[in-house]
């Protein structure tokens, strides 16, 4: 297929979201994303499938303008009041995202699937792709990682309501001010972690920037509750496969237990950003994230010249 020369970033990178040339100040950032129930209430079902479709755009440095409804409902099976809650969720978090909802589709579907195609804008000299991190730049991640394992544990009701609730507040968090501060900023690479976990995600930015990603693994921050859950080795299939997928391409440079790397390949949902941020603005990054209340940032590793391999733990 012939390329057109307005595509800025296509399918031929692992990006988060196309990007599109349209005039000198503006390119259009658009992603498609949808998820099946991760949480038995309706209500932040929607609200965090939004926040995960959302996440894409941000991710790319641009600002989300509208969304289309993505709806799968078992229709005389589920009763409407579900989707209602789901719908509900959904728009309050479009609401804070200062998004315009379109409309969208629906069909009936034997397993309820909801999401959004969302699109934004982004200036195309400012794009923030998942490659571009530098030798000696700083990794920031921006929100705790194990909602994976949580809602996970919560679907086999192993999970304690506290917990849960914790991993709620995680994921309902837009990455709205993560992204606008480190566009300030200049980041040089960032992704957003969802369904890849931390190394897989970081592993896509290690190749795409050939480098290699040092990552500290008693920095990393985890959702409370999810280190014990990991322990009981609660993981979804999903997380297994990340691990078997990314560990060959790991040096590991300390003893790291199981439930630890567990963690560190658990598929997320909404998940924080992962950016690549110049050494000598990586604390007053941090502290502009925190004021704008994104009060769980915090620097993870650096990022190194290429290695024998793309990630290092220790």
């Amino acid at each position: 297929m012939k390329k057109d020369s307005r595509l800025l970033v296509g399918i031929e990178g692992s990006d988060d979201a196309g990007v599109f040339y349209l005039d000198s100040e503006r390119a259009l950032v658009q992603t498609v994303d949808f998820i099946t129930p991760i949480l038995d209430n309706p209500y932040y079902y929607g609200a965090v499938a939004a926040a995960n479709s959302i996440s894409d755009v941000y991710a790319m440095g641009g600002t989300p303008l509208t969304a289309l409804n993505l709806v799968c409902f078992p229709i005389g099976v589920l009763p409407v009041e579900v989707l209602t809650e789901i719908l509900r969720g959904a728009i309050d978090k479009i609401n804070e995202a200062g998004i315009s909802l379109l409309g969208g589709h629906s069909i009936n579907d034997k397993e309820p699937k909801f999401g959004l195609c969302v699109t934004g804008l982004v200036h195309p000299n400012h794009i923030i792709r998942n490659r571009g991190a530098l030798p000696g730049d700083r990794l920031i991640l921006t929100k705790p990682i194990g909602s994976g394992v949580i809602t996970t544990a919560a679907k086999n009701d192993q999970c304690s309501p506290m917990v849960l609730d914790a991993a709620i507040k995680v994921m309902t968090q837009l990455n709205k001010e993560a992204s606008r501060i480190m566009v300030q900023y200049e980041a040089h690479a960032a992704t957003d972690i969802t369904g890849f976990g931390l190394l897989g995600h970081a592993l896509e930015m290690a190749q795409g920037s050939s480098i290699s990603l040092s990552i500290d693994v008693s920095k990393v921050p985890f959702i409370p509750g999810a280190e014990d859950l990991a322990q009981k080795d609660l993981f979804a299939g999903g997380s297994r496969r990340n691990w078997a997928y990314v560990k060959k391409n790991i040096d590991m440079q300390n003893s790291c237990p199981s439930h630890i790397t567990g963690l560190l390949a658990d598929a997320q949902t909404s998940g924080g950003l992962l950016i690549s941020m110049s050494k000598e603005k990586t604390s007053t990054f941090i502290n502009s994230l925190n004021e704008a209340g994104v009060t769980e940032a915090v620097e993870i590793g650096e990022v190194r010249p290429s290695g024998t391999h793309p990630i290092i733990l220790n």
